[in-house]
């Protein structure tokens, strides 16, 4: 089957090992202790494992740990309150809007404004349906704004 927006189809590519590689010389516990550091100074979920894998040689969490970086932080009640791709989609939306407000003939940016904000009432469908968003969150462009400064 194809993407919805692109003329794409497939998952081809390389399978990752499965568990842990016998390299990887940082505990679980250490890991987990990490994850929650790193989110107290204000990392982003992503962020975090950039640094992990980066800094501290971990390749992926869920392989060392068992179980993925926001887990990790709901279990210690420090996930946000909205999920990080969901806040990166709606960043991106209030760029297009300031920018459409400026250059109101751009009917390129007012296309892909339909298709990020289509992106983000699907992701909020799955969110509200899996419980991490409350039942009532609705996407509004106009109070995108103040809920992501909070």
């Amino acid at each position: 089957m194809a993407r919805i927006y692109a003329r794409r189809r497939g998952r081809a590519g390389s399978k990752r090992p499965a568990g842990t590689p016998e390299w990887v010389s940082v505990k679980a516990e250490e890991v987990e202790q990490k994850v929650i550091e790193l989110s107290r100074k204000g990392f982003s979920t992503s962020m975090i494992g950039i640094i992990l894998r980066d800094g501290h040689g971990v390749p992926r969490v869920p392989q060392v740990v068992g179980r993925k970086i926001t887990e990790i932080l709901r279990a210690n009640n420090l996930a946000p309150e909205i999920p990080e791709d969901l806040q990166n989609l709606m960043r991106r939306a209030l760029r297009i809007r300031k920018h459409l407000e400026v250059n109101k003939k751009d009917v390129h940016n007012k296309r892909a404004l339909q298709l990020t904000e289509s992106k983000i009432r699907r992701l909020v469908r799955y969110y509200v349906r899996e419980g991490i968003l409350p039942h009532d969150w609705k996407y509004r462009p106009e109070s995108a704004e103040f809920v992501l400064r909070r």
